[in-house]
């Protein structure tokens, strides 16, 4: 960790990567929503339109501190082999509003998006109608970029996870995710969308625009967790999965605002059931339907970030306190 002039430290990715396992930042989350957080009143991102993409903000506060993370979203990216979102976060004291703490936003991203997926996957097979499950025999992902990697890591990191399937357009991507996850002890293979078929759970991380999962596609009771869509006019997930699935999202506000997913299938007026929050489903709230499938759909909050940027500088703390005694 470095400092800037005015002794405002630097965390980088790498202090990040020391500070906080996958699982780790699981259990931030986690324990945010049980805290009695309000996520249904959370700050509303900021998106400002740019050339190449977005300009992203995302303000938010907590007892403790406040934060907010600057991003830009370019989805030709991926096309470059660079990264689709880079940040940095803020983080500042909730009392004087002072500088605490600049951290690595990009690399943030990667590790708190899985986290709250995880969440939210572990949450549904817990609530599965034929009794609750603990592990993953078969997990598919559609994408090969670095959300889709983290995803695989996390969800083994909280979860036994048996098969897992990377499915992706570019094979020489796929063939670097597949190598990625078996270096980290993962038993991870190329697949092709029939693999969904069979899946237990069943993740999207993509940058597509338009849906790539159906509920033709998918097997009666699984878990389906769509995260890589931004905005009301991008979408991974068709209508009908939509419309037949029990749905999960972080809020039920900031889904209205930002869901592709929701929209496309209200589309012409179509009812929906209104969708559980992730409060309501840490709580055990949440039931699910005999063979339905269940969706999680999220879009990213502020929140977020901000319960795993104090977990990270919590364990940084501690680190330095030992070290002084030491």
């Amino acid at each position: 960790m470095t400092a800037l002039p005015a002794g405002v430290p630097v965390v980088s990715a790498a202090d990040i990567e020391r500070a906080m396992t996958p699982a780790a930042a699981v259990d931030a989350v986690a324990a945010a929503l049980r805290s009695g957080l309000d996520v249904e009143a959370d700050h509303e991102r900021i998106f400002a339109p740019l050339t190449a993409g977005d300009f992203l903000l995302m303000p938010s506060e907590s007892p403790d501190a406040a934060g907010i993370k600057v991003a830009t979203i370019a989805p030709a990216n991926t096309l470059l082999g660079l990264p689709k979102i880079s940040a940095w976060y803020l983080l500042f004291d909730r009392e004087t509003l002072q500088p605490t703490a600049i951290v690595d936003g990009t690399r943030l991203t990667t590790l708190r998006t899985p986290a709250v997926t995880a969440v939210a996957v572990r949450g549904l097979l817990a609530a599965d109608p034929r009794g609750a499950r603990r592990r993953i025999d078969r997990l598919a992902v559609l994408g090969s970029g670095p959300q889709a990697i983290e995803h695989v890591a996390t969800l083994a990191a909280v979860l036994p996870v048996g098969d897992v399937a990377i499915i992706g357009r570019t094979p020489e991507r796929v063939e670097h995710a597949v190598a990625t996850l078996r270096g980290r002890g993962i038993d991870a293979r190329a697949g092709a969308l029939a693999d969904a078929r069979d899946a237990d759970v069943v993740v999207t991380a993509t940058s597509s625009s338009t849906p790539i999962l159906d509920l033709d596609d998918v097997a009666p009771g699984v878990v389906v967790a769509a995260v890589g869509a931004h905005g009301l006019d991008h979408r991974e997930l068709g209508a009908d999965l939509m419309r037949a699935a029990d749905v999960v999202v972080e809020a039920r506000a900031s889904a209205a605002r930002e869901s592709g997913n929701l929209a496309g299938a209200a589309a012409g007026g179509a009812s929906l059931a209104e969708p559980a929050n992730l409060v309501e489903l840490v709580a055990g709230r949440v039931s699910r339907r005999p063979g339905a499938p269940a969706v999680y759909t999220g879009v990213g909050m502020a929140w977020e970030d901000l319960a795993v940027v104090q977990g990270i500088m919590e364990v940084m703390r501690r680190g330095s306190a030992s070290e002084e005694t030491t």
